[in-house]
């Protein structure tokens, strides 16, 4: 059985029923060009487009349960893809999130990489968006901006110039940008007092 609510546009994921528990299910690409730059390194490709699903999931209120990749690319290249498989398997153990399966194409066009995840919670308890009221307090559990400021450094803009002689300051902007850090260890607080995320 399904949440009759969970298939609308308004939501990140969906909830199905399974024994007791509800699996959620989210799906996030990114594409070259758009979410990340044609020479960000395979590793970190591989890592943010796990953790910006697994950041979903742990959003829901869910842990993680596994996922499966679409990766499309315009040839398939060792060099690159050793990097991003050994990151890919590092962040799955790290997460307890297993790959369990996918698919590999070829494409003329971008590199695109699509993961589509699974986190397991107990029955009719996933938080939706839709359920924040007016005096709800709000809660951030990051610094809001680094990832588009980190985005910044390493297009060489304003911010690069402002951090020219701060070196820790670029890298550590840049790697926001480029390797998010999901919140799943929340996961069951956002689930006990959070009425949306």
């Amino acid at each position: 059985a399904t949440d009759p609510g969970a298939f609308g546009l308004d939501d990140d994921a969906a909830a199905l029923r399974a024994a007791g528990e509800d699996i959620v299910v989210t799906t996030d690409a990114i594409v070259e060009g758009v979410h990340f730059l044609p020479d960000d390194p395979p590793d970190t490709l591989a890592r943010k487009a796990l953790r910006v699903n697994l950041s979903d999931i742990a959003a829901k209120g869910a842990v993680p349960a596994g996922f499966v990749l679409t990766l499309a690319v315009r040839k398939v290249d060792e060099a690159w893809l050793k990097p991003f498989a050994r990151a890919l398997g590092e962040d799955a153990a790290d997460f307890g999130c297993p790959l369990l399966g996918g698919d590999t194409v070829s494409t003329p066009g971008p590199l695109m990489i699509s993961i589509t995840a699974f986190g397991r919670l107990p029955q009719g308890t996933m938080v939706h968006r839709a359920g924040a009221q007016a005096g709800d307090r709000v809660f951030v559990t990051g610094t809001i901006g680094d990832a588009a400021l980190g985005l910044d450094v390493l297009q060489g803009g304003p911010v690069a110039a402002a951090l020219a002689d701060d070196a820790a300051g670029r890298d550590f902007l840049a790697a926001r940008y480029r390797v998010p850090q999901p919140r799943n260890a929340l996961a069951r607080a956002v689930r006990a007092h959070a009425s949306a995320a």
